[in-house]
């Protein structure tokens, strides 16, 4: 089944630590994925940015909200139990505990909104946004700001000029590491007569092992022809590693040629140059930084 939404595991979870003893967060999310019937792949999906799994963010959230409602209270540290309020609202026989319910409990609409007064497009807006967690509408609207970045990089990739663009994968490739701390490790050939070698990388401070670069500025597909190209060119340098990148796509038959090539030819198409630009800051600048913290356990444990 699909992973339940944060409000959908409030009643579970308040079942789950009826017996007024100890709970821990990890154990409760392993108790719960059973309960609904939750598979391998469901139980270690990720947030898009990485950073915690989905469905111990919505547990760790929905334990949020019904302490919040006090419902539950902290006993020590990272532990928990259901409170003389959550078992009356487990003796009330509820089909559902969402935000709605819990709204009715003394100084939860005041811990959710910062404020004493809510108003009703408040409360409106928190009912129809509240099947996300806070982290996973952060996240969402983090991936959706990135992705609208790397369609601009793409677009500003193909009005620059050929030699510009030999320029933005040179750059890349030293922002990723190459060439070691050496300034010069980089170097554009481009030119009349370059047979198909736009620039040369030192994969070492010596430069005893070099990487081959080839930048293709195109709008249509690049295809098998093309990459044949590059590793005969690669044949006449006596190399065999490669990188050839393009601002637009490759044909099925270019890639299908590359698994059968003994070279080491690595193919980068227009959206993952943009993507590799924007995670190692090429051609971008930050414009804005959020920290999310949280509470430090350590801080507060007492001797």
């Amino acid at each position: 089944m699909p992973i339940p939404d944060f409000q959908s595991i409030m009643l579970p979870l308040l079942n789950e630590v009826k017996d007024e003893q100890e709970h821990s967060t990890v154990e409760v999310y392993k108790a719960l994925g059973p309960f609904f019937n939750l598979t391998e792949e469901e139980l270690n999906k990720y947030l898009p940015s990485g950073t915690q799994k989905v469905f111990y963010n919505r547990v760790f959230w929905a334990k949020a909200h019904l302490k919040m409602a006090g419902l539950l209270e902290n006993t020590k540290r990272g532990h928990f139990k259901i409170t003389s309020t959550g078992q009356k609202a487990l003796a009330s026989n509820p089909t559902i505990i969402n935000i709605a319910f819990l709204r009715q409990f003394p100084g939860y609409k005041e811990s959710i909104s910062g404020t004493k007064e809510v108003t009703d497009s408040q409360t409106a807006i928190e009912e129809t946004i509240s099947t996300e967690t806070p982290l996973e509408t952060l996240d969402k609207s983090y991936q959706s700001i990135k992705a609208n970045l790397e369609e601009e990089l793409q677009s500003k990739l193909k009005l620059s000029t050929p030699a510009f663009f030999e320029k933005v994968v040179v750059d890349l490739l030293l922002k990723m590491g190459y060439g070691g701390a050496d300034e010069n490790a980089g170097v554009i050939t481009g030119k009349s007569g370059d047979e198909g070698i736009d620039g040369v990388i030192k994969q070492d401070p010596l430069g005893i092992d070099m990487i081959y670069i080839q930048a293709k500025k195109w709008d249509g597909v690049v295809g098998r022809p093309e990459i044949q190209k590059f590793a005969g060119a690669l044949t006449g340098q006596g190399a065999k590693k490669g990188v050839f990148i393009t601002t637009s796509r490759f044909s099925n038959e270019a890639l299908q040629y590359l698994g059968r090539s003994e070279m080491k030819i690595v193919l980068i198409d227009g959206a993952q140059l943009a993507k590799y630009m924007a995670d190692y800051n090429l051609g971008v600048s930050t414009q804005q930084t959020y920290e999310i913290k949280k509470i430090d356990s350590d801080y507060f444990e007492e001797d």
